[in-house]
């Protein structure tokens, strides 16, 4: 049985984050204890402290030396993300004490990277040591990292939450959309497209109860429509693309900020298409009633200027 958390908290330290860490590349007592400066004995010790701390075995032992289980593995991996958060914790502090810098963690929906980009660009001009780490997933996927705290801010749309409210939100813009092809797709040279002459097509989709393929779906069914019979369904711009690039007869539904991008290398078309439907705005979250550090406060500034320029 798995302690609780208190029992956790009070016997876990450091160092021994730190060793599981060191056992876990080394596969090796001997070695492991020389990583982190300790003696072999020491690391027996400290190993049997750790799993009497979680009530379990971690590790395998065989004739090679140690071999995470699936607990093991589990704590391991916990362990390394608590190690980086206090490295995080350690370039955010000295940012302070030296009045710049710092770290910052945003995340963004594919429609959002454009303007993300552009924010960044001006805000690392000014603070040129600041560490940016940025995350492209989907709204479910970025609300979740905001809860566990992994990320600062993240623009995509907090009404995908089963809680909404428990985020600050600030409204950006509605999302334009388009739909793009190869290049050279057999419908390039047509002037204008109803969704019956891109039916025919095969398609690149969002997964289900995405917004952008809930927006798809009703224009299909607007029109009368089946909505396309075995697309492929991804969330990843690189795959998008990658696929796009790779089948000529493809069609896709992209943020038009995206595909001005990527049109402007030659990497996709856009078509002469105008959707019906208006998707819902994005905006910028944080978790509600949190403090942002002067690194998201400052982003948070750049994109407000973005929009009142705007």
């Amino acid at each position: 049985m798995i302690p609780a958390l208190p029992t956790i908290v009070s016997r876990l330290r450091l160092k021994q984050l730190r060793l599981l860490i060191a056992l876990d590349e080394q596969g090796s007592l001997h070695r492991a204890a020389e990583q982190v400066f300790i003696s072999q004995p020491g690391a027996t010790k400290s190993l049997h402290e750790i799993e009497n701390t979680f009530g379990s075995e971690l590790f395998t032992r065989n004739s090679q030396g140690l071999e995470p289980n699936d607990l093991g593995r589990c704590v391991i991996r916990y362990a390394r993300l608590i190690h980086s958060d206090l490295a995080h914790l350690r370039e955010e502090m000295v940012g302070i004490l030296q009045g710049q810098g710092g770290r910052l963690s945003v995340g963004t929906i594919m429609g959002a990277v454009p303007m993300l980009m552009r924010a960044l660009g001006r805000l690392r001009q000014k603070q040129p040591e600041l560490s940016v780490e940025i995350v492209e997933d989907t709204s479910a996927r970025l609300l979740g990292l905001v809860d566990q705290g992994r990320l600062d801010l993240a623009i995509c749309r907090s009404s995908v939450s089963q809680r909404p409210d428990a985020y600050d939100c600030l409204t950006l813009h509605p999302e334009q959309l388009t739909l793009v092809a190869h290049p050279d797709h057999p419908a390039r040279a047509a002037t204008k497209l109803e969704l019956t002459d891109l039916s025919i097509y095969r398609w690149v989709v969002y997964p289900t109860n995405m917004p952008m393929r809930l927006l798809l779906e009703r224009e299909f069914s607007q029109c009368g429509l089946e909505f396309p019979r075995y697309p492929v369904e991804t969330a990843s711009t690189f795959t998008m693309l990658s696929l796009l690039q790779e089948d000529p007869e493809l069609v896709a539904v992209m943020p038009l900020a995206v595909a001005e991008f990527s049109e402007k290398f030659g990497m996709i078309r856009r078509l002469p298409f105008e959707l019906q439907s208006r998707s819902e705005p994005y905006g910028l979250v944080a978790r509600h009633g949190s403090t942002l550090s002067a690194a998201a406060q400052l982003l948070l500034d750049e994109i407000r200027s973005e929009q009142v320029s705007g």
